[in-house]
């Protein structure tokens, strides 16, 4: 299978500061892939590049072979907050990449309705984010990045600011949907334990400056162990990368 997005000698620095440096890695076609790292390592910084916000100092990023650095919209993106605009309703919000796109209004309706059941915001169409709990707003943001029909989507810590318990709710939510629609992802976490539940891989994001300092095949180790969360193994892996990789300047 060849990879979807490839991630080429990417490095980038702010002044005399080096932020992160000869970073590679591939994303393939319905992957789920984590960059785990501390704060401070540059996750954000290659975040941005990525999405296209930003540009590398030297290296490239390729969708499908083609360089989409500096080319925001090529991807899907969605940031640590929600950024739903409160004075839309759950739909307005959700379509808003139609209405950008210029589609009339009974169009991108059509085109939202069937996914609200599926993304869990049945009967909210008509209700504003002030009136739903931060769970269902990440919903929203959800939907409002699927809509916006790219090939990958990429999420900047989008369970952070969730309580545990709908992080939980949200992290099982999330895996079905992501089966369900065959999403490619690619997303930044300082979370150990989201990171293995959620991925495929980890590419472990570590040292001043950032590289890429180990790659983990979660779904290998996920094959091998039926229940793997419930087992032992779970612990170890995530004790393991607690201890080699996130103590560690």
């Amino acid at each position: 299978m060849k990879p979807l997005l490839k991630i080429r000698n990417l490095n980038k620095s702010f002044g005399n500061h080096v932020v992160i440096a000869d970073v590679n890695f591939e994303v393939y076609p319905e992957e789920t892939v984590a960059i785990l790292g501390q704060s401070g390592v540059g996750k954000s910084t290659l975040f941005q590049i990525v999405a296209g916000l930003s540009q590398p100092d030297t290296g490239d990023v390729l969708l499908e072979n083609v360089s989409i650095v500096d080319k925001p919209g090529s991807l899907a993106y969605m940031l640590q907050k929600d950024l739903l605009l409160n004075h839309k309703t759950v739909m307005e919000n959700a379509a808003l990449p139609l209405t950008i796109q210029g589609m009339d209004k009974a169009t991108r309706h059509a085109k939202v309705m069937p996914y609200l059941d599926t993304f869990g915001l049945a009967q909210t169409e008509n209700k504003y984010p002030r009136q739903l709990s931060g769970g269902m707003r990440q919903r929203v943001a959800f939907l409002r990045t699927y809509m916006m029909n790219k090939p990958i989507m990429l999420l900047d810590e989008p369970f952070s600011a969730l309580d545990p318990m709908t992080k939980h709710q949200i992290h099982q939510w999330y895996q079905n949907l992501s089966h369900q629609f065959k999403i490619t992802t690619l997303f930044i976490t300082h979370d150990v334990e989201e990171a293995i539940k959620l991925s495929d891989r980890i590419l472990i994001l570590n040292g001043a400056p950032g590289r890429i300092q180990e790659t983990i095949d979660v779904a290998s180790i996920k094959k091998s162990h039926p229940d793997f969360l419930q087992t032992a193994a779970f612990l170890e892996l995530k004790a393991s990368i607690q201890e080699n990789f996130m103590m560690k300047p």
